[in-house]
């Protein structure tokens, strides 16, 4: 699990991880954001793909290791 280096996340990426870390299932984060499950599913997925990783847990894994969740 290696993060591709020099991307920088944006602002709505990091409240997404860090809503994800607390726990909060995606209808919930998708509530909370005011915005659909299926958006939210697309940008977890896009930001895995950015960073290089599988699953949106191994980028939560990775943020808190980075000290960024």
């Amino acid at each position: 699990m290696i993060a591709n280096e020099g991307v920088a996340l944006s602002r709505d990426e990091l409240t997404l991880l860090r809503l994800l870390a607390s726990g909060l299932p995606i209808e919930a984060i998708a509530r909370r954001l005011q915005l659909s499950e299926r958006t939210i599913r697309r940008r977890l997925r896009a930001m895995c793909d950015q960073l290089g990783f599988r699953t949106p847990i191994e980028a939560v894994v990775w943020a808190a290791r980075q000290g960024l969740v």
